[in-house]
């Protein structure tokens, strides 16, 4: 096999220096760019100034580098169609369609086709006026889950536990827009543990990844407003054979199956949001791409060539994953007074202390030192025999790094650890 491929990776945080850290050890990877990358995925790949959304220039930079395949990671790069524009110049890449990753950023649409083709999910109905939206969830009992119904970062649903904090949200998303002029999905409460099944798929093949399960509350005991996620781990104890032969049979199967009858078949990752409930595994909600930050405890298990099962995805080709026996988990480090308002421009000291993996998500350089640059700054991750152990040597990695401006965590994993 000659190393000889030339890859890009667009994007620029923790997910894609995940993926660039796998894309590292493929024996067929010769080069690796970013755009725009950060700080930590410059040690691995050139990084490249150009925005995630700027697809005519994304498509310049592939013919010019002779690029043999690009990746994905962010949803607004899939959202602007960057993919039907990187086919459309006969470009190699790996990611949804603009129309298969509606899947994502439309929950009206994901909704109607797990309706439609009787895929586990909760009771919904949509809305996009807020007198109707008030008086259905008025009339129902709580928690309402109240999702915006558009791309959002991770930070457009609310699970209320009164009727005043599901108005706030009502208002807040069909009144004062914050998240852009749209609608809302109202759901039914799913009671149980959560899990991430990530999945490469490639029409009606569908190519398993290694599941997972993140932390999405800013704070310990899992309490206070939602987060893009606040750390994640992997494998996860509660999801036997059986529930993910399920998840994967009457699940994502189906999904990959019922989007080409649709007329939108899906290639690049489906990243199935599951709940196990007393009636088996539901779907909360399914993303078109590689989850964050589920990426940096699943990629790192992966011990099979990334590219390969990339590149075959493309073509449709079979392939085989294998994977390590190893429990990783990952602590994120983020900006204080995340998801809110926080500043930037902190420096980061103590990341050589350990050679635990660390996987930066929003950092930069400035005078030569390492600053924050982002709401979520670092993913630490510890790799262990246990996930006792995986937390144990992430808790002491972290303890090394010296921020001013950082929090996190302590209990990730306290779901299946405790």
């Amino acid at each position: 096999m000659t190393r000889d491929k030339r890859v890009l990776v667009v994007g620029s945080g923790g997910r894609c220096h995940a993926i660039v850290d796998a894309l590292s050890r493929s024996p067929q990877v010769q080069k690796i760019y970013c755009a725009p990358g950060n700080a930590g995925i410059a040690a691995q790949a050139e990084c490249v100034a150009i925005d995630v959304c700027d697809v005519e220039s994304l498509v310049n930079f592939a013919h010019k580098e002779s690029i043999d395949l690009t990746v994905v990671g962010p949803e607004a790069s899939l959202a602007v169609g960057i993919v039907d524009r990187f086919v459309e110049e006969g470009l190699r890449i790996f990611g949804p369609t603009k129309k298969a990753a509606q899947i994502e950023s439309s929950k009206e649409f994901a909704k109607r086709l797990m309706a439609k083709y009787a895929i586990p999910t909760a009771g919904y109905e949509a809305f996009d006026s807020y007198d109707e939206a008030k008086a259905y969830v008025c009339s129902h009992p709580l928690p309402a889950v109240i999702k915006y119904d558009g791309l959002a970062a991770g930070k457009g649903v609310v699970v209320a536990e009164s009727y005043d904090e599901a108005d706030v949200a009502l208002r807040d998303m069909l009144l004062d827009e914050s998240f852009g002029k749209g609608r809302v999905v109202v759901e039914d409460f799913l009671d149980g543990p959560e899990f991430s099944f990530m999945c490469v798929v490639s029409g009606e093949k569908v190519y398993p990844l290694a599941m997972a399960q993140d932390h999405k509350r800013a704070w310990e005991g899992d309490k206070g407003p939602n987060t893009g996620g606040m750390g994640a781990y992997s494998p996860v104890p509660f999801v036997t054979a059986d529930v993910e032969a399920f998840a994967l049979e009457k699940i994502m199967k189906p999904t990959a199956k019922a989007m080409v009858e649709e007329g939108v078949p899906f290639k690049g990752v489906l990243y199935g949001g599951l709940i196990l409930t007393a009636d088996g595994p539901k779907v909360i909600e399914f993303n078109a791409r590689f989850g964050d930050p589920e990426t940096e405890v699943v990629l790192p298990r992966l011990e099979s060539d990334i590219y390969e099962l990339f590149d075959a995805a493309i073509d449709g080709r079979d392939c085989t994953t294998k994977w390590s026996n190893d429990a990783l988990l990952g602590i994120v480090m983020a900006s204080t007074g995340y998801p809110g308002s926080y500043a930037k421009g902190v420096v980061i000291e103590g990341l050589d202390n350990n050679d635990a993996i660390k996987y930066h998500m929003g950092t930069a350089v400035k005078e030569g030192k390492l600053v924050t640059a982002g709401g979520r700054v670092l993913m630490v991750v510890g790799r262990g025999q246990s996930l006792a152990d995986a937390q144990q040597k992430a808790l002491a990695a972290v303890a090394e790094v010296q921020c001013d401006g950082l929090f996190y965590r302590r209990d990730i994993g306290h779901k299946v650890l405790d």
